[in-house]
């Protein structure tokens, strides 16, 4: 099979006290495919993982825009809280949607999904620890390493990142269609 996505590009949306794991596993694994990752920060600072470990972002949410990518990436741990409460952030991530690009998020990036409303009558995991707030949001929330609807990917904890890597993988892998707009 040929590199279908060598030379796309993936954001990948962090800010301080990011689960370590949860943005770099994905970030190499898309990477190890041929994919440009660009780490969006709410500025260029570097931030910090929660695990100690750092890295300088490429960009500010003020310098992008959703059709400058190809790819979305929500890694999980604290930094979703405060992704959350970002305009710029939230309007990003809809525009991924609404343009019907891949979306990955894992562990608590779910809040930043629900928060920029694209969530409701749509089938996605998360950390137990959100479940409740997704739900909430009119997710159909379900217990499984790893769930795909349309263009979202969405999956618990690190210790599910080889099912979260392998499923983001194959959703990058189609063809990028338009996707319907769904109910909101």
């Amino acid at each position: 099979m040929p590199n279908d996505l060598k030379g796309k590009t993936a954001a990948i949306i962090a800010t301080d006290e990011f689960e370590d794991l949860e943005l770099f596993h994905p970030m190499y694994r898309l990477q190890e495919e041929g994919i440009r990752t660009k780490v969006i920060g709410l500025t260029k600072d570097p931030i910090k993982g929660k695990k100690g470990y750092t890295i300088t972002p490429s960009a500010s949410i003020d310098e992008v825009k959703a059709e400058d990518f190809d790819f979305l990436v929500i890694p999980g741990g604290k930094s979703p809280e405060k992704l959350r409460l970002n305009n710029k952030i939230l309007r990003f991530v809809k525009d991924f949607d609404t343009q019907g690009k891949p979306i990955a998020a894992i562990c608590h990036a779910g809040q930043v999904l629900a928060s920029a409303g694209i969530v409701k009558n749509r089938t996605l995991t998360c950390v137990a620890g959100i479940r409740d707030d997704m739900i909430n949001a009119g997710v159909h929330y379900v217990d499984q390493a790893v769930v795909v609807d349309r263009n979202l990917v969405t999956s618990r904890i690190p210790s599910d990142l080889p099912e979260f890597a392998r499923a983001m993988i194959e959703v990058f892998r189609k063809p990028q269609v338009l996707q319907v707009p769904h109910e909101r």
